[in-house]
């Protein structure tokens, strides 16, 4: 069975930093585009960055390039997304999820084309 375990979420102030964790299991990790998208109360749930092994460029949500970096150790099947210069928008619920590339040479970046799922991780950023 897939399984995808996030941790990492938690309270910070502004200008704060946190790392979120997403351990995979269940499949072939080289062969699946892994990301976290999040969803803030009353909005849709967006893509935030997305990584995948054979793809050489991550994709990043235009608000948080240049303060988070999507990073995989292969080794330990665990994807991470270190945040810093963390804002009060960037408060949701952070989910990590995976899709199976089927040779594609691209990033999906649409939550209806991820197939599995973990639970969420709270983020929440004080003013």
């Amino acid at each position: 069975d897939v399984q995808l375990q996030a941790s990492g979420g938690g309270l910070v102030q502004a200008g704060g930093s946190l790392r979120l964790s997403c351990a995979a299991s269940g499949f072939t990790f080289d062969d699946y585009a892994i990301g976290w998208f999040r969803q803030a109360p009353g909005k849709e749930r967006e893509g935030v960055s997305i990584i995948a092994s054979s793809i050489s460029r991550p994709y990043y949500l235009e608000s948080v390039k240049g303060r988070f970096t999507i990073s995989s150790d292969n080794a330990k099947n665990t994807v991470y997304l270190q945040m810093n210069s963390l804002k009060p928008e960037d408060t949701a619920v952070y989910y990590c999820a995976a899709t199976n590339l089927n040779g594609g040479t691209w990033i999906p970046k649409g939550r209806n084309m991820y197939d599995y799922w973990g639970k969420g991780t709270q983020v929440t950023v004080s003013s």
